[in-house]
C-alpha cells in the first residue's frame, strides 16, 4: 500500500514537472521575440500595444486580400518621402522565411534612392509599425527600444515577426475585415544634437566679495532696501534687507538676503547656483556675525536666499553699529557657469 503511494506521487510530480515546463516554453515562445533586419542581437524588446491615432508615415491598405493572402513574395509600396529621405514598405503576408518570419506576416521599412547620399552616409531611425484592426478600430503598434541605424549595409529593417498568422487571420481578432487589411509605418529621424549644455561650478571665482555699507541707519523706514547690483560668474547680483526685520525675525532681528537678478550679456540664461557667506562686520575688528546659504536661483530675478536673524537689534551696539551705519559683506563662494560647447 505504501508502494502504491508513493507510486502516486511520482506520477503527480512527473505530472506536475510536464505541465510546468510546457507551460514556461509556452510563455517563452509568447515573450521572445526576433528582431528582425538580420540583427538577432538587437532584440532590445518588442511591445505591442493598441492606439487610436493614424501612422503618420505611411498606410498601405490592401482589399480583396483573400486572393494574396496566401503568397510568399513581398509586395512593395509606393515611395514614402520622410524627414529628407525616401522609404518603402515591404510586406509579407506569409512571413519571411529568412528572418524567422515562419508562421507570422513580416514588415519592413526599406530606405531609397540612397546613390544620392554621401559616402558613409547614416540615417538613425526611430521606428513603429502597425496594423490596423478594424473591430476595435485601433492599430497595434509594434516596436522596440533599439533605434534603427540605415546605412549602405542595412537598408531595410523591420519585424520578421510582427503579428502570428493564427492571429491575424483569426476572423474574431479584427485584423482582416471584409477581406481588408491596413499597414502602417511611422519614421522619425533622430538627428544627434551637435551642442550641448554644459554647466560648470566655479569656487572663489573673480571679484567675488561685495561690500555695502547702509549710512543713516536709525533713519530708515520699514521697507526693503537694496544694494547697487554686482556681477559674479554670468549672472548680476544685489543685498537687501529690511531694517525692521522680516519673519520670525521682526523685530527683535536684522535679517540679510542675496537676491538673483540679470545675466551679463551673451551669457546662456539658465538657473544659476549660487552659494555664499553673509557677514555683518563688526567694525571695531572683532569677528563679524556670520550666515550662509548655498541654492538654485531661477532665471526669473528677484529669487532671494538668506537668513531673517543675522543679529539682534540689540547686539548692534556692540561695534556693529558705529557712527550710525552698518556694512554687510557678501563673499560668492560657488557658482555656476553655463556654456554652449560641442558634444
Amino acid at each position: 500500500m505504501e508502494n502504491g503511494r508513493w507510486s502516486l506521487r511520482v506520477i503527480c510530480f512527473a505530472f506536475f514537472f510536464i505541465i510546468t515546463s510546457s507551460s514556461a516554453e509556452f510563455l517563452i515562445q509568447q515573450v521572445t521575440e526576433y528582431n528582425s533586419s538580420y540583427n538577432p542581437n538587437a532584440n532590445l524588446g518588442v511591445t505591442r500595444e493598441l492606439r487610436t491615432e493614424r501612422p503618420s508615415s505611411k498606410i498601405v491598405t490592401i482589399g480583396n486580400f483573400s486572393v494574396v493572402m496566401e503568397r510568399f513574395e513581398p509586395y512593395e509600396s509606393s515611395v514614402i518621402e520622410a524627414s529628407g529621405y525616401k522609404w518603402r514598405l515591404i510586406l509579407y503576408v506569409t512571413g519571411n522565411k529568412d528572418d524567422g518570419g515562419n508562421n507570422h506576416v513580416s514588415l519592413y521599412v526599406r530606405i531609397e534612392d540612397t546613390e544620392s547620399l554621401p559616402t558613409g552616409w547614416e540615417v538613425n531611425v526611430d521606428l513603429k509599425l502597425f496594423v490596423f484592426n478594424a473591430r476595435r478600430g485601433k492599430y497595434l503598434t509594434v516596436t522596440d527600444e533599439a533605434v534603427k541605424r540605415y546605412n549602405q549595409g542595412n537598408r531595410e529593417w523591420g519585424f520578421g515577426q510582427l503579428i502570428p498568422l493564427s492571429t491575424f487571420r483569426n476572423p474574431n481578432q479584427g485584423f482582416i475585415v471584409q477581406n481588408t487589411v491596413s499597414f502602417g509605418a511611422e519614421i522619425f529621424i533622430i538627428r544627434p544634437v551637435g551642442q550641448q549644455e554644459r554647466v560648470s561650478f566655479v569656487s572663489n571665482p573673480p571679484d567675488n566679495v561685495f561690500t555695502w555699507r547702509i549710512l543713516r541707519f536709525s533713519s530708515l523706514e520699514d521697507k526693503i532696501y537694496y544694494s547697487s547690483e554686482f556681477l559674479v560668474g554670468d549672472r548680476f547680483w544685489r543685498l537687501g534687507f529690511n531694517p525692521k526685520g522680516e519673519g520670525e525675525g521682526r523685530p527683535h532681528a536684522i535679517p540679510i538676503f542675496l537676491y538673483a537678478q540679470g545675466f551679463r550679456p551673451n551669457a546662456v540664461e539658465t538657473s544659476t547656483w549660487g552659494a555664499v557667506n553673509l557677514r555683518l562686520r563688526h567694525q571695531l575688528g572683532s569677528n563679524p556675525k556670520r550666515a550662509s546659504s548655498a541654492a538654485w536661483y531661477p532665471i526669473q530675478p528677484g529669487h532671494r536666499e538668506g537668513v531673517s536673524n543675522i543679529i539682534l537689534r540689540k547686539d548692534l551696539q556692540d561695534g556693529y553699529l558705529v557712527k550710525d551705519s552698518i556694512v554687510f559683506e557678501a563673499e560668492m563662494v560657488r557658482v555656476s557657469v553655463t556654456n554652449i560647447v560641442p558634444v
